[in-house]
């Protein structure tokens, strides 16, 4: 008798349905698994059998062929050991149940026991997707599962269990998403009213939070460029519904999802230390894995130390900040992750790190000068929005009274800023200011007279290549919306205009 088991796989961070078919004949004790099975899939065979025996089945004698259709797609990992099992009782006739409508999913161990898999989100996306009514996970990834919602989930803890739900001996119990995603309460104890004095940067990561901007910060060491970067997050508009499910697929796919923590509702902060490989950082591996730039995804990833990373590491970040996505390609296949970020870089000026400094003395030659701010490439440099000095903080400064202005305040407007983003762009395939494309750039970037008269001045004076040229327009139309200003004023221009001047600066030392 043959049967056919309902289950799903994963590829990249996306999720494709699998056929477990099982044919049992008579003939000498084989147990076949073919379809393109990895090594966890062919040691299910040793699973499913004690599994099978513990649980108080019997396992057939004879010829057994489980089969993981399609056929030409590699299947990884041991989520198929339920469905082979449950496949092979059906197939002997030791359960009688139909089971068309519904998929199963997990891992066994030897006595019966279902335990936890990983990208049981996207999976479960793609079930609902393909009309299946009951999804069979470990009770486990129970949660995980049901906030896609519209399709039953029911969490199992054993394969007895199991067995007696589907011969309706004792049914198992659908669960119900108890997440809250309003998103609204934020409990983060990082906030900008911690960081005193530096306002002009704080206007600029204001800026960077408004429009979706990278941004560079260059200042001395203990200016407060990482504290300002850990809170960028806090101003940053809250995550939607659509965004949280995307995110959170990307880390369900890498086991870092919980149950008291199912669905990520606050935006990813990821800093990955300057001696991450360049694999690490835009992902791969023989068997392809999300990297840091994936996991920042809809959030902020941070590099300080920027010109301490490998060149190799900092070049693969060229095609992610420009595409928003990691392309992959191994002999098994190409695969493609989201990285849709706000690049935040700190460096110190030099390699002493007080280059500018009007306090203290720069000890470094002009070579080593030179040398330090070269590890940069000039194109990379390009691909970054805004550039903005990070000045000490003065004594004035720590040992005032004033009351800091706290993010929730900072995030209202920003906020507001993207509402009239998200209007303006509502036909289009961006949904912020710096993913405007260049067919729709000048259409959208409105120019006043003496805006465009001063950006061309600017244009010839600070020697700006064509991507500088259109990232300042971008941000001349951000601060213009944190206005209310449906045009591009001089006023704009002029404030955007200095967050590139460091060009000339610091960068003048690699002619």
């Amino acid at each position: 008798m043959v049967s056919e088991i309902n289950s799903l796989g994963i590829f990249g961070i996306d999720a494709f349905m699998v056929k477990v078919e099982s044919d049992i004949s008579p003939g000498l004790p084989v147990f076949d698994v073919v379809g393109l099975p990895d090594v966890a899939v062919k040691e299910s065979r040793n699973r499913v059998r004690s599994a099978i025996n513990n649980s108080g089945f019997n396992f057939p004698v004879g010829k057994i062929t489980i089969n993981l259709a399609p056929a030409d797609i590699r299947k990884e990992g041991a989520i198929y050991d339920l469905p082979i099992l449950l496949s092979i009782l059906i197939s002997s006739g030791q359960i009688r149940s139909n089971v068309s409508s519904s998929a199963f999913l997990g891992e066994l161990s030897l006595s019966g026991e279902l335990c936890k898999i990983n990208g049981v989100l996207p999976m479960a996306i793609e079930a609902k997707n393909k009309g299946i009514k009951n999804l069979y996970v470990p009770k486990e990834n129970a949660l995980e599962a049901a906030i896609v919602g519209g399709i039953n989930v029911f969490g199992v803890d054993t394969v007895r269990d199991l067995y007696l739900h589907l011969t309706n001996e004792k049914l198992l119990t659908s669960t119900t998403s108890k997440q809250d995603i309003s998103l609204d309460e934020d409990d983060d104890p990082l906030d900008f009213s911690q960081v005193r004095g530096q306002y002009r940067v704080k206007r600029a990561l204001e800026i960077v939070a408004a429009g979706g901007h990278n941004i560079l910060l260059i200042g001395p060491p203990g200016s407060g460029k990482s504290m300002l970067a850990k809170r960028l997050p806090s101003i940053l508009p809250s995550m939607t519904r659509e965004e949280s499910i995307e995110t959170t697929k990307i880390y369900s796919v890498l086991g870092k999802v919980s149950n008291n923590n199912c669905l990520i509702v606050k935006r990813p902060f990821r800093a990955p230390h300057h001696t991450v490989s360049p694999v690490g950082l835009s992902g791969g591996g023989s068997i392809p894995k999300p990297g840091e730039v994936t996991l920042a995804h809809n959030g902020v990833l941070f590099l300080d130390e920027f010109p301490e990373f490998t060149h190799a590491s900092l070049e693969v970040l060229r095609q992610p900040i420009e595409d928003e996505v990691v392309t992959i390609s191994r002999a098994r296949g190409t695969v493609t992750y989201p990285c849709s970020i706000i690049l935040v870089a700190a460096m110190n000026p030099c390699p002493c790190g007080y280059f500018g400094d009007e306090k203290r003395t720069c000890i470094c030659s002009q070579r080593a000068v030179s040398n330090y701010l070269s590890k940069i490439s000039g194109p990379l440099l390009d691909r970054i929005d805004m550039h903005v000095d990070v000045p000490a903080v003065s004594f004035y400064d720590l040992n005032s009274d004033d009351e800091e202005e706290k993010s929730e305040y900072i995030k209202q407007r920003v906020e507001t800023a993207r509402k009239i983003q998200t209007e303006r762009y509502k036909n289009q395939r961006f949904n912020c200011n710096a993913k405007i494309t260049p067919e729709a750039l000048h259409k959208i970037c409105d120019l006043s007279c003496n805006a465009e008269k001063l950006l061309e001045k600017a244009f010839h004076k600070m020697d700006l290549s064509a991507r500088a040229y259109d990232k300042i327009l971008k941000i001349s139309r951000t601060i213009a919306d944190l206005d209310s200003s449906e045009c591009v004023e001089v006023n704009h221009v002029a404030e955007a205009l200095q967050y590139r001047s460091l060009d000339k600066k610091y960068w003048r030392h690699r002619e």
